[in-house]
């Protein structure tokens, strides 16, 4: 059999599992709280800065505007969030914060340490962290970078 199509070979697959362990240890810490994985990151974004464009938002989190839309609006509806239009410019959609959601952020206080800590192992030690990010944002950049040529 050729190598390159057996499934312990493919990066790809390693990166795919990764992700989606990480995201279920996210579950129990996060649903306590009536929350998804994609709810969390918009949260980390306005935590941030608050107050931002609906454009910016998707940037920040490398997604298209039609798939944050229906996430704010479900976020909005539980009172998490609001979106107005913009004074300047009434086709931008502002995404505000409510107090539900600035408080939402003492609540989930420990979920980052909580996480970290589940993915710390042999290989994976705090000292090795930022070079593990350093690679991954190669990949990530490289991938945007040839997505944007293409």
């Amino acid at each position: 059999m050729d190598g390159r199509f057996k499934l312990d070979n493919q990066l790809c697959f390693r990166l795919y599992t990764a992700s989606r362990l990480i995201t279920q240890a996210y579950h129990p810490l996060l649903s306590e709280h009536g929350l998804t994985y994609p709810q969390y990151l918009v949260l980390m974004v306005l935590w941030e800065k608050d107050a931002q464009p609906v454009n910016d938002i998707a940037k920040r989190l490398m997604l298209e505007t039609n798939t944050v839309t229906p996430l704010l609006k479900r976020m909005e509806a539980e009172g998490i969030l609001t979106r107005v239009k913009g004074e300047k410019d009434a086709r931008q959609m502002i995404v505000r914060l409510t107090r539900k959601g600035h408080g939402l952020q003492t609540k989930l206080m420990n979920v980052p340490e909580a996480v970290g800590s589940a993915v710390l192992c042999e290989s994976i030690t705090p000292e090795t962290v930022p070079g593990l990010f350093g690679m991954l944002d190669d990949i990530i950049n490289q991938l945007n970078d040839k997505h944007k040529t293409n």
